[in-house]
């Protein structure tokens, strides 16, 4: 990009500032559940047949649009926002809080759409400027790790050079911006065993089999997984949220019902967590007498794992926004789990993070997740750039 277009573009983005935080406005006073983002896309599909940007559906609630440049073929980016709320009451007390009751873009995800709009509208006014294909992917179901499999399991990030994507960062200060090679997210496996057991009178624990005592034995060694069989270097978590078994105080429960959730930041770790998972599952169970009725794992996100290259050049376009002193290149890993690692496993890229944390404001510092959680709306410019910068600065390379 020479110096004039650098410019011109951030001269644009500042134009259409207003209108990104309008439609970040918008997304955030009706938000939707995963896989339920029928109006949302809705109004996507409105922005972008508003700037001519062809797309195609991706299953009932995503999209893909493409901006082809004018300068010839060449590589294929895929830039990357996702669109779902959570089911959690607004209580900003904003103008802008939700209308609908019980949820809540308490994620910034309501940003990430909005910026990536933002990004298509002066893209598209740069066709012209580069060669190759940039693909914009607004995918539903983040939240619960069934959205990117969508694009991935469709064919959509087939033959794509790379992937960048970038998430809103409340525990990071406005004006700043992330880029961190390696993992930087940990995987996301949710688990679900079913133990069978035997009913019996309480009073003849002999008769039965203890579906109860079997499932919190379960639960308490599948604790040394962590403790000592995985390297204190290596972080790692065997969480159990759920632990639901019998019918009265009295009857030997019969049935019992454990869910839980295993997060890694390797791909080997963690295949060997989820192996002892179920392997000590059953051994437990069949030490009690009884056995696993059932054993599912949800594959919900792996490890999120930043490409080295893609990370630097990340990193170098940061700094022509922001300043190289405000590039943080070694932010702290989150066994927060993302699928964006979904599309990293396709193709070599980046996921970037925008910070949106007024260190004047206490209305922009609530975590992710919480029913206060609010932006400076300021980040967006940035998320917007970064997008832009990214793709333009990537497609006009020589490998």
């Amino acid at each position: 990009m020479t110096t004039v277009t650098k410019q011109s573009i951030q001269e644009e983005i500042q134009q259409n500032a207003d209108e990104v935080i309008a439609l970040r406005r918008h997304f955030h006073q009706y938000p939707e559940a995963s896989l339920k983002e029928f109006e949302t896309i809705k109004r996507i599909k409105e922005e972008l047949n508003k700037l001519t940007i062809p797309f195609e559906a991706v299953g009932e609630t995503g999209v893909l649009a493409t901006i082809k440049g004018e300068k010839g073929s060449g590589k294929t980016i895929i830039l990357r926002a996702d669109i779902d709320a959570l089911e959690l009451e607004d209580a900003t007390g904003k103008a802008y809080q939700s209308k609908n009751p019980g949820l809540n873009h308490a994620c910034g995800h309501d940003g990430h759409a909005a910026a990536l709009l933002g990004a298509a509208k002066v893209l598209k006014s740069h066709e012209a400027d580069f060669a190759g294909t940039i693909q914009l992917a607004f995918q539903p179901a983040e939240e619960i790790g069934a959205g990117a499999c969508q694009f991935v399991d469709g064919g959509f990030v087939e033959n794509i050079d790379q992937v960048f994507g970038i998430h809103l960062d409340s525990s990071v200060p406005v004006g700043k911006l992330v880029a961190t090679k390696g993992a930087t997210n940990a995987s996301c496996d949710i688990f679900k065993i079913e133990v069978e057991g035997l009913s019996s009178h309480v009073a003849q624990p002999n008769v039965g089999r203890d579906a109860v005592l079997a499932a919190a034995s379960i639960v308490v060694e599948l604790q040394k997984i962590a403790a000592r069989e995985v390297s204190p270097l290596d972080p790692v978590v065997v969480g159990i949220g759920v632990l639901d078994a019998g019918t009265r105080y009295n009857i030997v429960a019969n049935h019992a019902r454990i869910e839980g959730t295993v997060r890694a930041f390797s791909h080997e770790t963690r295949a060997f967590v989820l192996q002892r998972v179920e392997e000590i599952a059953n051994q437990i169970a069949e030490a009690h007498r009884t056995k696993i009725a059932s054993f599912h794992i949800h594959d919900a996100a792996g490890p999120l794992i930043n490409d080295d290259t893609a990370t630097e050049l990340a990193q170098a376009v940061a700094a022509e926004i922001v300043g190289k002193e405000n590039v943080v290149t070694d932010h702290t890993k989150s066994l927060g789990a993302d699928d964006f690692a979904d599309f990293l496993l396709k193709a070599p890229g980046v996921y970037g993070r925008v910070g949106t944390r007024n260190l004047e404001n206490p209305a922009t510092q609530y975590g992710h997740h919480h029913e206060k959680f609010d932006i400076d709306e300021t980040g967006l410019a940035l998320a917007t750039e970064f997008h832009v910068r990214y793709a333009l600065t990537y497609l006009n390379s020589i490998d």
